[in-house]
């Protein structure tokens, strides 16, 4: 008879996608404070040289999360250059997808199902805030991970991808740059055919094009 324990089930793609997930969010994680904010610094720097940053005048970013590189310094040097900045919040009944709402020092915040704040969108004067991706100039999004091929993983909840699916049709779009920490770097992804694809990933060691 033959051993069951000697019968590997084959790997898919999404396993190994969901394995290679859980790896690099731990190694994010494992960050202390003073290399999050180290990382956050080299980004910042990297990301006012290039020229899809410097000419946006409406920027989405993220408020970091679960070991995500921190893009927030960018914000007062947005603002001296008159760009305003947006979040992403959660689209109610729409599954998975997101809109994008501007954001200040004085934004009411909430939290959202997954424990994040996000801009309240119920207050009259910020419902007229809400914004769809393709009237933005562009869109940073945090990354789990990157190869040097310009591939990238994100959460897996495809909420970026379903949102962006837009992008991959003719017409205006924002310009799209995904951010990640430099211990994120893997050497090959495995690829889906629904991820986005990036105009350049940046991590506080490099800048890549696809």
């Amino acid at each position: 008879m033959t051993d069951m324990q000697d019968i590997a089930a084959p790997v898919t793609r999404d396993d190994a996608r969901r394995r290679l997930r859980r790896d690099l969010r731990r190694r994010r994680r494992a960050l202390s404070a003073r290399q999050q904010r180290q990382a956050a610094t080299r980004l910042c720097q990297r990301l006012h040289q290039l020229p899809e940053v410097r000419h946006a005048k409406r920027v989405a970013l993220y408020l970091p999360n679960d070991g995500e590189i921190d893009p927030t310094p960018l914000m007062p040097w947005l603002r001296d250059r008159n760009a305003r900045v947006y979040l992403p919040v959660l689209k109610p009944l729409t599954h998975n997808a997101l809109w994008f709402v501007h954001y200040h020092h004085g934004t009411p915040m909430v939290t959202n199902r997954f424990g994040i704040p996000e801009p309240c969108t119920r207050h009259g004067a910020h419902r007229a805030r809400r914004r769809a991706p393709w009237v933005l100039d562009l869109i940073l999004l945090p990354l789990v991970g990157f190869d040097d091929h310009g591939q990238r993983i994100g959460m897996g909840g495809g909420f970026y991808d379903r949102t962006l699916a837009f992008t991959r049709r003719p017409g205006p779009r924002p310009r799209l740059i995904g951010l990640a920490h430099d211990c994120q770097r893997v050497e090959r992804l495995p690829v889906a055919p629904w991820d986005v694809p990036l105009d350049a990933i940046v991590s506080d060691s490099r800048t890549l094009r696809p």
